[in-house]
């Protein structure tokens, strides 16, 4: 079983990591065809990337792990696929309407002058327009992972991720598109990914069924109590994202957030490596829960929180080690205040990364024991509650610095509150929850 743990999570880490090297792959050609205006635009508009990916995370890791956790109990699964589909694309009908029609004043409400909202606007409406295919793309790779394919899923993301890279130096420059050029190679990656993930649900090893039936709410209910952790976890950088621009713009103005916006592509890929190994390791924890095996669900567990720990220590010590380096990557204009802002502000942000791991794996592990209430309850301090309380007050009290440092507030917050829902709900939870044999 270990062998299979190492498997799932150094591949669904790798998928993870591919899918944000093409953020970064944005910011840096955005930032060389747009310099710090274009890094703050991207900025402004990363809450709408976290608002999507939200909702299909939500909807499509929610129902994969329903999936799995039910059909370990040998139950009818036929249908979830479809109604995770279904679901994800009655979802994104309003951001294609507001894409459509209102991506201007979205921007305005975003923070956005007239001056970004005229560099962004065009980025903005084909994000959202696309936004099916992010929702969706959630519940391909999900379900690929749970279907014992985190192979497919890894090439999959891996192969939307090169494709976007590609064609972003394609139709930004050769091409001439600019921003909007950006947006379109970001726009078709997903499909990309959701054909390669494809292949396995066609091949002669799929288990997943894709029978029809009547969309049913408390079913979708059931799925999205295991996935508002994955929720939590995308929601939390738009939220974030959204306070630290509010809070950046009234102390340092445009340069401000857009410094916050190299540090916040940069953490998407720190973020990304403890998601994946999160998403990884649930499939395992999530079937050996289903046919109540207490002893692996445990051992999972440890590994998962050892592994956690070793990348964070890396983690903290390449943002410490390769301050500037990383900053220079995306300051094309060798803009010195920028720089200013950006290697204060990394290395106090980053250390928040000593605990998000830790916290990301604990909470992914009660949505995978099918125990909502710790999980629901620690996404929502670290996601919400924690990072905005701490943002607001500790700006009040130590300016842009206590900006950076509400993210290690947070994460300290809500390691506690996890740790004491752990004497109510003990990390052994399979023990009182996992049926028997």
């Amino acid at each position: 079983m270990q062998k299979q743990f190492f498997k799932y999570t150094t591949q669904s880490v790798a998928a993870m990591i591919g899918f944000s090297i093409y953020i970064l792959a944005d910011t840096f050609f955005i930032s060389v065809q747009s310099g710090a205006d274009g890094l703050a635009v991207l900025n402004l508009i990363l809450p709408v990337y976290g608002l999507v990916y939200a909702i299909g995370s939500m909807i499509g890791i929610g129902s994969a792990t329903r999936y799995s956790i039910d059909r370990s109990r040998q139950q009818n699964t036929d249908f979830y696929f479809t109604q995770s589909v279904f679901w994800a694309l009655l979802c994104s009908v309003p951001f294609i309407f507001t894409g459509i029609f209102f991506p201007g004043k979205f921007l305005a409400i975003l923070g956005a002058d007239q001056g970004l909202i005229l560099l962004g606007k065009s980025y903005l409406r084909i994000m959202l327009i696309a936004s099916p295919l992010f929702m969706v793309n959630y519940t391909f790779t999900a379900f690929a992972r749970n279907d014992h394919a985190p192979s497919r899923a890894m090439t999959g993301a891996i192969a939307g991720s090169l494709f976007n890279i590609l064609f972003d130096y394609i139709f930004m420059f050769p091409m001439g598109l600019g921003l909007a050029g950006a947006a379109l190679a970001t726009a078709v990656s997903p499909a990309i990914t959701m054909t390669v993930c494809s292949t396995h649900f066609l091949g002669k090893r799929n288990g997943v069924a894709f029978k029809w039936k009547s969309p049913s709410l408390r079913h979708l209910v059931s799925c999205c109590q295991l996935g508002i952790s994955a929720f939590v976890g995308e929601i939390s950088s738009a939220i974030t994202t959204i306070i630290f621009n509010m809070l950046i713009l009234g102390i340092a103005g445009n340069v401000g957030v857009a410094a916050y916006g190299v540090i916040a592509n940069l953490s998407l890929v720190a973020m990304s490596i403890f998601n994946g190994l999160a998403q990884g390791a649930q499939p395992l924890i999530s079937q050996n829960y289903g046919k109540g095996s207490q002893k692996n669900v445990k051992k999972l567990l440890k590994w998962s929180l050892l592994s956690c720990l070793v990348l964070e220590l890396v983690i903290v010590f390449i943002s410490f080690g390769f301050t500037d380096v990383l900053i220079g990557i995306f300051n094309s204009e060798n803009n010195l205040q920028l720089l200013n802002y950006a290697h204060t502000g990394l290395r106090i942000y980053f250390l928040g990364f000593l605990f998000a791991g830790i916290n990301i794996m604990l909470v992914a592990y009660f949505s995978a024991t099918d125990s909502p209430i710790p999980a629901i309850t620690g996404s929502l301090m670290r996601g919400i509650i924690a990072i905005a309380l701490s943002a607001v007050i500790l700006s009040k009290l130590l300016g842009l610095n206590g900006v950076w440092g509400s993210f290690l507030s947070s994460e300290v917050i809500t390691i506690i509150v996890i740790l004491l829902l752990a004497k109510l709900v003990p990390f052994s939870s399979a023990k009182n929850n996992c049926p028997n044999r």
